[in-house]
């Protein structure tokens, strides 16, 4: 594993937000690839952080990004909706906010910005899932548990970004009607993508916590260390792939 450097950066939304990333890269004098990692619900925290951490030890310029503003979080799901909700107010805060993470990636001395990606939890997946809609320069999304329904539609030849999405055959949250519906949102769009389904995997599947965090909350979350394993590796292989 590479030794690794962290810092926060402070980036503004264009809806003047005020963010706060956490950038963490490998030790070198030579620009490497920079990922993007968008946040579960509960905001960015430390399992967010903890996996641009782990990417950086991989060799990647990791950005966990803010969506909330101040990098707020809590372990409260009604909190949690709250904001997230407050994101879709306005139709375009999350592209921008995630846009604006893209760009404070991109402005870093340790990242080549011709190799750009992104992935995303829950919430997260959203978040990435419509960037890489707006036609942002991403080579590679992956999403693990994510909210597919989309901003708008995906447009044929507006999608750069290779797409995987990990998928809990459980998740009450996110159906696979909804997988479906997606998978048939990719096809029309002629968008390069692959889906991976985990048996016996519920929302949140690779978040240690996600026992801990149902059990507070009443939610339907549940942690599977199999489908964390297997879904990391296929992140991995597919930023290997594009990123490389």
């Amino acid at each position: 594993m590479a030794a690794i450097k962290t810092r926060e950066i402070y980036y503004t939304a264009q809806d003047g937000s005020p963010l706060i990333g956490y950038f963490a890269a490998p030790e070198t004098d030579t620009p490497v690839a920079g990922v993007l990692v968008a946040p579960e619900w509960w905001g960015r925290n430390e399992y967010t952080e903890q996996r641009a951490r782990e990417l950086a030890e991989h060799g990647y310029a990791a950005l966990a990004m803010d969506m909330y503003g101040d990098k707020k979080v809590t372990t409260n799901s009604d909190q949690a909706h709250q904001w997230m909700m407050q994101t879709f107010e306005d139709p375009d805060t999350i592209v921008n906010r995630a846009t604006a993470a893209l760009n404070a990636l991109a402005a870093q001395d340790e990242v080549n910005v011709e190799k750009l990606a992104a992935i995303g939890f829950c919430y997260g997946g959203k978040v990435v899932l419509d960037l890489a809609r707006s036609n942002a320069p991403l080579k590679a999304v992956a999403t693990f548990h994510a909210i597919l329904s989309p901003k708008a539609p995906a447009q044929e030849g507006q999608v750069q970004a290779e797409i995987l999405v990990l998928h809990g055959e459980l998740d009450s949250m996110v159906t696979l009607d909804d997988v479906a519906s997606f998978r048939e949102e990719m096809h029309a769009a002629k968008v390069e993508h692959e889906v991976i389904v985990f048996e016996n995997a519920k929302h949140g599947f690779s978040n240690p916590l996600a026992d801990e965090r149902a059990k507070a909350n009443g939610v339907d979350l549940g942690y599977n260390a199999e489908a964390e394993r297997k879904s990391l590796a296929a992140m991995y292989a597919l930023l290997d792939r594009h990123l490389a």
